[in-house]
């Protein structure tokens, strides 16, 4: 199973097939809908925000400490936090 971009890995779980297609069990798939199910009902505390934390989240990946910090300044939101840049990339 070929798997890319935002919507693959939902589209994996959604088929309940690991990368290497291999069924997911179901305790794990149950486990991960319940959990699913309970986050759709969170309230949000504002759209600009959740972007920024998938930024954050999925630019840490592709971006160094530096030019991820720079980017997110350049688009009009803070810089890096000291507890992100501990996490991310510490």
């Amino acid at each position: 199973m070929a798997i890319a971009g935002p919507d693959g890995v939902d589209a994996a779980i959604k088929a309940g097939l690991d990368l290497d297609g291999t069924p997911i069990p179901a305790e794990m798939l149950a486990l991960y809908n319940e959990v699913m199910e309970l986050e759709s009902q969170r309230s949000r505390s504002g759209v600009k925000k959740s972007m920024r934390n998938r930024i954050v989240k999925t630019g840490s990946k592709h971006f160094d400490q530096a030019v991820l910090d720079a980017r997110l300044r350049q688009a009009g939101w803070d810089g890096l936090k000291d507890k992100e840049i501990a996490f991310f990339y510490g």
